[in-house]
């Protein structure tokens, strides 16, 4: 939809831009700043010696990693299966209100009261107390302007409580006039929309996938790889969902599974994809240049000396979405909150979950020799 497409478009825009400011901008800063005799250092007292030396095992622990990951992904598979999702209106249709008061309101309270009319809704405060969305499935299948009448009459008749007094019905669908007090916006969404829109979110997570899978083949030439780099990105999305399952009833912002938390879904399997890529680049480097190495050797090395770069941009990247998170609008705490937890598990899943898988798969036989790029025949 328009929404979504423009995140998307803007989100490319930021990368393009962003590619193109490291490669020609920030080198030509730098080179002015060279060659007028500045000194340059990337790096401070308190960092300078931060990850230098660094020798973790990482494939030691990774049956450890393997444990933790499944023991999580099967919490959020219960879950999923007992207790589902708090699914908007785009997946499930129905219609939803924004409603504004003079005063604060209790959800738990309208939300009684509406039940009372249509039989079951949703309420939620959105960007301030006084502030609520409501959505019901009441007629859901009507689609008729007569239905839509009916169900917003019955919505100012539930609400006519918590109303200033003397407010007409005119004036509640128009926000009072001064746009202060009673329905801001509204939208509906028909079940066979809400169904296609359910059924194009499934298929575009599972055709990145297949992309990711796909491109790494590509770019690496092992399917090792590519098995490490879909694992480690359905990995992540299972516990991002998984954790939006076992926590959207006692989270004080709203966690509604809608087409932004597809995008937002869709963004953590870039950002892990991307993180993942730096690892391998690093492995398929070091296994060309040091033959003499053991192949969980190579892998380790690889991992300690991509650290520093993983970690300081997923720190870098959580700083801005936590800052966003605290400051930002009410109802962007859902999509931020899912970004948050998919570029921690991303993160997690490029050092603990991709490389393992590849290793695991790489390491009997010949197989882990045919990670090597064959020399080219001129340099035999």
């Amino acid at each position: 939809t328009g929404p979504i497409k423009g995140f998307a478009t803007t989100l490319i825009i930021g990368i393009l831009t962003s590619l193109f400011t490291a490669i020609f901008i920030t080198r030509l800063l730098i080179d002015w700043y060279v060659n007028r005799g500045g000194n340059l250092d990337f790096a401070t007292g308190l960092t300078k010696n931060l990850f230098k030396n660094v020798n973790i095992k990482f494939l030691r622990k990774r049956k450890i990693a393997y444990v933790i990951s499944a023991l999580i992904i099967a919490g959020g598979l219960t879950s999923l299966f007992t207790t589902g999702l708090d699914q908007g209106i785009d997946f499930v249709g129905g219609r939803t209100y924004q409603v504004r008061f003079a005063q604060e309101m209790s959800t738990e309270e309208v939300k009684a009261d509406l039940n009372e009319v249509f039989g079951s809704a949703e309420v939620k405060t959105i960007g301030g107390a006084n502030q609520l969305k409501i959505s019901t499935k009441y007629k859901v299948e009507d689609n008729s302007t007569e239905a839509d009448e009916e169900v917003q009459s019955k919505l100012f008749e539930a609400l006519r409580t918590y109303l200033p007094d003397g407010i007409k019905y005119e004036e509640f669908l128009e926000g009072s006039g001064d746009r202060k007090v009673g329905k801001m916006s509204s939208s509906k969404v028909s079940p066979t929309i809400a169904d296609d829109i359910k059924n194009s979110s499934v298929w575009a997570i599972l055709g990145s996938l297949v992309v990711v899978f796909l491109y790494i083949l590509i770019r690496f030439k092992k399917w090792q790889f590519s098995l490490g780099a879909v694992a480690a990105v359905f990995h992540d999305v299972l516990i991002v969902l998984g954790i939006f399952s076992i926590t959207w009833k006692f989270m004080p912002f709203s966690m509604e599974i809608d087409q932004a938390f597809i995008a937002a879904i869709l963004t953590v399997i870039g950002y892990s994809l991307n993180d993942t890529v730096v690892v391998f680049d690093r492995i398929r480097e070091f296994l060309n240049e040091h033959h003499s190495w053991s192949l969980d050797k190579t892998i380790n090395h690889s991992l300690n000396s991509t650290l520093s770069r993983t970690l300081n941009t997923s720190l870098t990247t959580i700083v801005v979405l936590l800052a966003m998170f605290i400051f930002g609008a009410d109802s962007l705490r859902g999509l931020l909150f899912a970004l948050i937890v998919g570029v921690i598990v991303g993160t997690y899943s490029s050092l603990f979950i991709a490389t393992p898988i590849m290793y695991d798969t790489a390491k009997k036989g010949d197989a882990a020799e045919s990670l090597k790029d064959k020399p080219k025949e001129e340099d035999q």
